[in-house]
């Protein structure tokens, strides 16, 4: 369908999704639709799980790039495809590119960990060049466009782009076949928009009821600070964790379709995104990244009107980096408030440390991160220490202990620009 002309944009259509299904037949993973019984159990409703984690590249993002080579002349194909990307969107162009026998170059910021570049060269082999080039991603997709631009190839965009967007769309036609029961909300995760576009295509002609709700990051609200503002706005900042779903500026295609069918977005603090993964790992052993645990972070949001009601997440994809481990932990307890870091200016007199262990620590509290130097010339001496609680409600009777025994302290949690400085 069009939209009025004087915006001259093509939506997707449905019968382009079903075209892209076709196409995908026997390249992308028909991946399951299942019930999780222990998110089911906790929010009293039917929670199932599109598992776009289990695709053979680990996300969804395979299906748009196939679509949108295999919606190209060959002529086209012969002068090759150009991408950029720092993660799952240069993996499916490369699985695309050695599955059609088509010349890809890959341009990734030189920040990209080496885990993702390995994964790359392995779904392309011969058939695809990494180009590592400046910090970030807008650096190398600056150099995709010169680059496409010099050498008249085609480029092959994350999401705003309208062969894309069907691609994606037609995880959207799994869901709506496999399902047979009535499905009230369906959760999707939105970085660029292109996923979230494509199945809300699908379900605004196949099951208008649904409720179609779009998940972003806390930190980086690109589309819902869009379609609250009624234009698509550029971020100056943001946080860049939930990286397969942080991006500065959405898609105008995206933006249209976004802000004409979906219900809502909420957003989610990337803290209860990394309790999420870790949650889904102990209790389902899913290996979900950031941006596929979006939509499972959010039902905690929509928790008192989701009871009673049949719910599908998507989850978008499972390549998670291991050396992040030790991240999302840390930045789970920060959010359930059971890290807490502290600068101490404690007396430079013996027994100083042993009075704050044995009077001000409670019997659960565990002291995680220990910096101090003793100078010799001031009266107090000052150390950072890190503490981990075990309960949230903890955490006030340490504060009143340490103003008990007059501890000269300053708390660091609060003070995001001392935090990121010192830990």
């Amino acid at each position: 369908m069009v939209v009025e002309a004087d915006k001259k944009l093509t939506f997707p259509d449905l019968d382009n999704i079903y075209l892209a299904a076709e196409r995908l037949r026997n390249v992308a993973t028909h991946t399951p639709l299942q019930e999780n019984l222990n998110l089911s159990d906790r929010y009293g409703a039917t929670i199932f799980l599109k598992r776009e984690d289990l695709q053979v590249v680990r996300s969804y993002k395979l299906r748009g790039a196939y679509n949108k080579m295999a919606s190209l002349p060959a002529e086209a194909l012969t002068k090759g495809v150009v991408c950029a990307s720092a993660g799952n969107h240069a993996q499916g162009v490369a699985y695309a590119c050695r599955k059609m026998g088509v010349q890809g170059t890959i341009f990734m910021p030189t920040t990209t960990p080496n885990q993702k570049v390995k994964q790359v060269k392995l779904f392309g082999k011969e058939f695809v060049e990494v180009v590592l080039i400046g910090d970030t991603f807008d650096d190398a997709y600056s150099a995709a466009i010169e680059y496409v631009n010099t050498h008249d190839c085609t480029l092959v965009h994350p999401f705003d782009d309208l062969q894309v967007i069907e691609g994606q769309g037609t995880v959207g036609l799994e869901i709506f076949k496999d399902s047979n029961f009535k499905i009230d909300y369906l959760l999707m995760a939105i970085g660029g928009g292109g996923l979230a576009s494509g199945v809300s295509t699908v379900f605004k002609q196949l099951s208008p009821k649904t409720k179609l709700i779009g998940v972003e990051p806390l930190g980086s609200p690109s589309m819902k600070v869009s379609i609250d503002e009624g234009r698509v706005v550029t971020l100056d900042e943001i946080d860049k964790f939930v990286d397969g779903a942080a991006v500065k500026r959405v898609g105008e295609t995206t933006f249209e379709v976004c802000q004409k069918y979906l219900d809502r977005v909420v957003l989610v603090p990337e803290g209860k995104v990394c309790t999420t993964i870790l949650k889904l790992y102990d209790e389902d052993a899913i290996v979900a990244e950031p941006a596929g645990a979006l939509t499972i972070a959010a039902l905690d949001l929509l928790k008192d009107e989701i009871k009673g009601k049949n719910v599908v997440c998507l989850v978008s994809g499972g390549n998670n980096d291991i050396t992040r481990t030790e991240e999302i932990k840390e930045r789970s307890l920060l959010y359930e408030g059971l890290k807490h870091y502290f600068i101490i200016r404690f007396p430079q007199r013996a027994g100083a440390m042993r009075e704050f262990l044995s009077g001000v620590l409670g019997p659960n509290d565990d002291i995680t991160l220990f910096e101090y130097s003793k100078k010799t010339n001031r009266e107090r001496g000052p150390a950072l220490v890190g503490l981990e609680l075990k309960s949230r409600a903890d955490f006030e009777p340490l504060l009143a202990r340490m103003h008990e025994a007059k501890i000269q302290f300053e708390y660091l949690n609060d003070k995001p620009d001392l935090f990121e400085f010192l830990i």
